[in-house]
Formats: C-alpha cells, sequence, structure tokens
C-alpha cells in the first residue's frame, strides 16, 4: 500500500487541525506543489521564467473551474514578494477599485507591489475594464485576471494587449489522483472506495480539482463497513458515475469509440458505444456535447442539418429528461453516422487561425470599412466600395484582403453532400473573379 502519509521539503503533511473545506486545507503552499500545470509552473514555463527572473507582467489566467487559477495567482505574489489583492468581479464596483488602486500606490511609495488578482474578470463590462489600464501602465498594480470564458470575445483588446494570457489545463487523472492521495495523507486513511469506483469519481470530476474534493471530503465524512463500488458511489453521491467493465474501459475510450464509429459512417457500431455509454451511467449532456462537436468537425457544409439535429436533441433531452429525451440522442447519433462527411469546416479553421496569428493586426482594405464619421470619410473609409447587389449577377469582385497580404485559401469544400454544391458556386465566382 502507497505511504499516505510523505514527507515534504517543508516537513511531514499537517494533521486536520482545523475545520475548513478540504479543498482550502490542500492549497499547495508552493507553485512546485501546483498539479497538472506544469506547462506553465516548470522552469521552462511562463510562470516558472517570471519567478526565476522576480517580476511578472499582467496576466489573464483562462481555464476550466478547479484548475488553479486563485492559487496559482496566490503564490505567484509569494514567489516575487508582491502584496497580494484578491477581488471578484462579481462583487466589486468602481468604488471599490479606486480604493484598491489609492492603497497600491500608498504601498508602491515604500516599495511594495501589489497584485491584483481579479476572480471572473470577464464579469466586469468594457468601460470597467478600461479602467484597470492607466494603473497597469504606469506600475500600480500588476494585474492577474481569472476567467472560464474566451477572453477573446469577453475582455477589452486594449486589455488584452496589456497582459499576456495563459491557459490552465483541465486537471488529467494523473493529476486528480495526486489530489486524493493529498487528501488521504491529510485525513490520515483511505478513501472508502474500490479501484473502480475511484477511477469513476476521478472521471466524474471531469477535470475540475476542488470539485474531486469536495465529492471526497463527503466520502471521508461517512463510516461504511465496506468500500463503495461504482453504482453505491452513484447512489452515495446523487451523481451518475461512470460504470467501469471488468476491462477498464473508460469513458474516454468509449466516446473515442463512438468518435471513431461516427467519422466511419457505422450507425451500428455508433450506437452500440452510445449505448454502452448511457446504460453506464455518462451524463447524457457530456454525450450531447461531443455529438455537436462531431456535427462541425466532422460533417460540416456536406450536411449543414447535422448541426441542427444535434442542438435539436440537447433541447429535447432538455425538455424531456431520462429516459424519455435520451431518443432524441440515438436520433441525433444515427443521422452523424449516416450524413455525408466533410472536415473541410475544420481545416479551414485551423488554417485561418494559423494565417490570422502570423499576420497580426493588418487593416482591411478602406473601401470596405464603415466610416460613420466625417474624419473617417475624410480619409478614405469606404470610400469607391463596391456594392455586390448592384453588380451584374449580385457579384463585383471585388478585393476584400488586407493590401500586404495575398488572398489564400482556407476552406477547400469536397464533393459530398452539399459541399459539391458549394465547390461549384465557388468555382463559378473564382471565375468571375478573373473576368473582373
Amino acid at each position: 500500500m502507497p505511504d499516505l502519509f510523505p514527507e515534504t521539503e517543508t516537513g511531514r503533511v499537517p494533521a486536520p487541525s482545523d475545520t475548513g473545506p478540504l479543498a482550502d486545507r490542500l492549497r499547495p503552499a508552493r507553485l512546485e506543489d501546483v498539479v497538472g500545470q506544469e506547462h506553465l509552473t516548470g522552469p521552462e514555463g511562463a510562470i516558472g521564467r517570471m519567478v526565476a527572473a522576480g517580476r511578472l507582467s499582467s496576466i489573464i489566467f483562462w481555464g476550466p473551474p478547479g484548475t488553479g487559477k486563485t492559487t496559482i495567482s496566490r503564490l505567484l505574489a509569494d514567489a516575487v514578494g508582491m502584496r497580494f489583492e484578491p477581488v471578484s468581479a462579481v462583487f466589486t464596483g468602481v468604488a471599490d477599485l479606486k480604493k484598491i488602486f489609492a492603497a497600491a500606490r500608498d504601498h508602491a511609495k515604500i516599495g511594495q507591489r501589489t497584485l491584483l488578482f481579479v476572480d471572473e474578470i470577464h464579469r466586469f463590462n468594457r468601460s470597467q475594464q478600461d479602467g484597470f489600464l492607466p494603473y497597469v501602465e504606469d506600475g500600480t498594480i500588476t494585474l492577474v485576471g481569472a476567467t472560464t470564458e474566451n477572453p477573446s470575445f469577453e475582455l477589452n483588446a486594449a486589455l488584452l494587449s496589456r497582459a499576456q494570457v495563459l491557459i490552465l489545463r483541465r486537471l488529467d487523472s494523473a493529476a486528480l489522483e495526486k489530489l486524493l492521495g493529498r487528501a488521504e495523507a491529510l485525513m490520515e486513511r483511505a478513501l472508502p472506495l474500490t479501484s473502480d469506483a475511484r477511477e469513476a469519481l476521478i472521471a466524474s470530476a471531469d477535470g475540475d480539482g476542488r470539485f474531486l474534493l469536495n465529492q471526497a471530503e463527503t466520502l471521508f465524512a461517512v463510516e461504511l463497513a465496506e468500500p463503495l463500488d461504482p453504482p453505491a458511489l452513484s447512489a452515495l453521491l446523487h451523481r451518475r458515475v461512470a460504470v467501469y467493465d471488468k476491462d477498464r474501459e473508460g469513458h474516454y475510450n468509449l466516446i473515442s469509440a463512438l468518435h471513431k464509429s461516427l467519422r466511419g459512417s457505422d450507425p451500428q457500431a455508433a450506437l452500440y458505444y452510445l449505448a454502452r455509454m448511457l446504460v453506464a451511467g455518462e451524463e447524457p449532456l457530456y454525450v450531447l456535447r461531443r455529438l455537436v462537436r462531431f456535427a462541425s468537425e466532422d460533417v460540416g457544409l456536406a450536411d449543414p442539418q447535422a448541426l441542427v439535429q444535434c442542438l435539436a436533441a440537447k433541447d429535447a433531452y432538455d425538455f424531456l429528461g431520462s429516459p424519455e429525451g435520451e431518443l432524441a440522442i440515438v436520433q441525433a447519433c444515427l443521422y452523424l453516422a449516416t450524413a455525408p462527411k466533410s472536415n473541410a469546416a475544420y481545416k479551414a479553421q485551423k488554417a485561418a487561425w494559423k494565417s490570422a496569428k502570423n499576420t497580426g493586426s493588418l487593416m482591411p482594405p478602406a473601401n470596405i470599412l464603415n466610416a460613420p464619421t466625417r474624419l473617417m470619410k475624410d480619409i478614405g473609409y469606404g470610400a469607391n466600395y463596391a456594392y455586390d447587389h448592384d453588380a451584374p449577377e449580385g457579384f463585383s469582385g471585388d478585393n476584400y484582403w488586407p493590401e500586404e497580404m495575398q488572398p489564400a485559401t482556407f476552406y477547400t469544400p469536397t464533393n459530398r453532400g452539399l459541399e459539391k454544391r458549394i465547390a461549384e458556386r465557388i468555382a463559378y465566382w473564382n471565375e468571375l473573379r478573373l473576368k473582373r
């Protein structure tokens, strides 16, 4: 049996001496103890390099819940000797921020820099986000924001340009297992679970370390004569937990098999793996999320109805629940398996994203820019725009690319399903464009 009470550089794991939540008692005391984010906290990671240099830039942490955004921010401040000031965008207003900025300036006068940690920073509106800019620029604060939402859509471009976006990964099984080991060391006893139930508990956390520790705390609080198996664990936690068979094929293996069967246009195998997951107790909404992704990634414009079918299945399941709503999931699954396949949209996205990163902030040509003000009109915005509806055949053939960039081809439709007709349209427009 593994040692439940490992030694560390700072001594033995302390016995539970307070009544705080288990997740809080297990917060790491050093960056090296943070699990699952070694790509950032390691010596070659962005955080590791900042700590080694002894100076932080402003940061936006983007990642799912329970992956360590708050913990890493607190440890960063400790590592470089900064004052840590945490706030939540949910509960903080402009007046509160002004007080924080004033206090930060006072501390700066005595050589104490401030790390302002803003949890759920995406909940601040655009003008509130703009309010951070002067204090970031003059060094009053080093801003560290945390968000579960895509910063590209939720944060101002001006704020993003002054911060480094670091992506935290969902915790994998190894990282979650390490957290359970630490919990057992702190509590000085093993979790009352069979090996299958332990794997099921980890899978049910879906990469969220805080959720996993909260579930473990519930398990530590009960007295059991025998370790729980997966069905008993599900009944105790009132949460569906995937049941693993004797070969221990977990839900990642099964979702992979479902995805590959759909891609291979085998409706019988796809339905089998779908049944394996749902009968075992997999969360139906998880399966639906994967089907929606498949509809865009592997069917795409070869049959645009595939995405509609999947979203309709999600609505039907939300409306009916289990077991009645599961038939809608079956319908979506069969539709995907029998639909014409194309990954042209998926490939186009990857190519376009790569080009966007490489070309930076090139301006579109002035003739296709809106000119809502007199000044913008005077400098040529919107001048000589060719309105396609007024052109012969509703097609002007104008150039829409930045002047510094050659036109590129990202999307190449296949000859399957609707994409065959789309390919014909694109070829027709290309021919007209050459003539004009």
